[in-house]
């Protein structure tokens, strides 16, 4: 049986997740990215490195070692609190009033500090040009953002500026009654012209990182 939820653990502080591999012989990093699927194989390698992972209760620390039929825990350390910093990043303002300010976010940019992307996201740029004057809802790692563009997509993106606004904003993505048009390249000529593609999202199984379309599951 697999399973990557959480158990408890002796430190309130961290998060446990088991999860039985079935075949022997892989990589383990590789492996063990198929049993956790919420952790990318990247962060694997590092949990690797740290000697948080155990198989069978004994600590592995090579991710390129070959992965043995046997239950593998992961002891996910506690996630320190991101305080994004004011950064001066320049800023395509599309609409700005005293409740939310509309951005043409550029491709490259991430919406707020991950790991990985601590700096130079648009949280950051935000608050350099907002001040103290956007919606503490999201948090502090994300002050104002009430909803996601994938850091390499542009477009359009809606902070908010008070919590009036932030929590009306949060209703209607979550209701879908804010409409948003996709712009894509595509190769070749697609036909017809026009049409509705309905099918299934999930992780790429080559790249964890990424989103793929799925055949089942998602």
């Amino acid at each position: 049986m697999v399973s990557d939820e959480p158990l408890p653990s002796d430190d309130d502080e961290a998060t446990v997740l088991e999860a039985r591999v079935e075949t022997a012989g892989v990589r383990l990093d590789k492996a063990l990215a198929e049993v956790f699927p919420t952790l990318s194989r990247a962060r694997l390698q590092a949990l690797l490195a740290e000697g948080v992972v155990t198989f069978e209760g004994e600590p592995v620390s090579s991710g390129s070692a070959k992965a043995r039929i046997g239950l593998y825990a992961v002891a996910l350390p506690p996630v320190a609190p991101a305080t994004p910093q004011p950064e001066a990043i320049p800023l395509t303002v599309l609409h700005e009033d005293a409740d939310l300010i509309v951005i043409d976010k550029p491709a490259g940019m991430a919406a707020h500090p991950a790991p990985g992307n601590e700096t130079g996201t648009l949280v950051n740029a935000l608050l350099a040009h907002c001040g103290d004057s956007l919606s503490g809802i999201g948090g502090v790692a994300r002050p104002g953002i009430v909803h996601r563009l994938d850091k390499d997509t542009s477009g359009v993106m809606v902070a908010a500026k008070t919590d009036r606004a932030h929590a009306g904003l949060s209703a209607l993505f979550a209701t879908h009654d804010i409409e948003r048009t996709y712009i894509a390249l595509t190769r070749g000529a697609p036909g017809p012209a026009r049409g509705r593609i309905e099918t299934l999202i999930g992780r790429s199984s080559s790249d964890r990182k990424k989103m793929a379309v799925l055949k089942s599951g998602g």
